[in-house]
């Protein structure tokens, strides 16, 4: 039997609520499900649908929605597939239900949003230890509220010698140093 991937998201339509279906190019396809049942629908991809590999989790803060969007790429070697699972959550009470237990290396991803987004994954091992920014006090820095050149002023002091350019004129000179 031949696979069909709009059959699996008409499935996912119908059994976990997924809408906005976006086919990217042949062979990736994105479908937003809702959060309540993201683990069910990825779980469902997995086994029966042979979504046997987690590419990637990722996180885009859409500040002004006040929500995140986590993005569960997944692929099905057999059929040379690539599935993106959008899942919106809000900022102000990021939890999600951890994958670890389906994809091992999902605990790594989990760890990297807990630290950089300051999204939780109640479960994850070692989703609180220090994972990238060992010794951070601060805000997560992926967050889009994180005031990157604040946060530098107020923790690094100038050093002697170094100046600083606007990249416009910089760039001007550098391309066009006779004018």
């Amino acid at each position: 039997m031949e696979f069909q991937i709009d059959q699996v998201i008409g499935n996912l339509n119908e059994l976990f609520g997924g809408k906005d279906h976006h086919r990217q190019r042949k062979g990736l396809d994105f479908i937003t499900i809702p959060k309540e049942q993201a683990v069910a629908a990825i779980t469902y991809l997995s086994n029966p649908e042979g979504f046997k590999h987690l590419v990637l989790l990722t996180a885009v803060d859409w500040l002004e929605q006040g929500q995140f969007q986590l993005t569960y790429l997944l692929n099905n070697p057999d059929n040379k597939q690539d599935l993106g699972i959008r899942v919106l959550i809000p900022r102000d009470q990021a939890v999600m239900d951890s994958i670890h237990d389906l994809w091992g290396q999902a605990a790594t991803y989990q760890r990297e949003l807990r630290e950089m987004f300051g999204i939780h994954f109640p479960g994850s091992p070692r989703v609180d230890q220090p994972f990238i920014l060992e010794g951070w006090d601060g805000p997560p820095p992926y967050r889009r509220d994180f005031d990157t050149k604040k946060y530098a002023e107020e923790t690094y002091f100038p050093r002697p010698g170094r100046s600083s350019n606007d990249p416009t004129e910089y760039m001007k000179h550098q391309l066009y140093p006779d004018e």
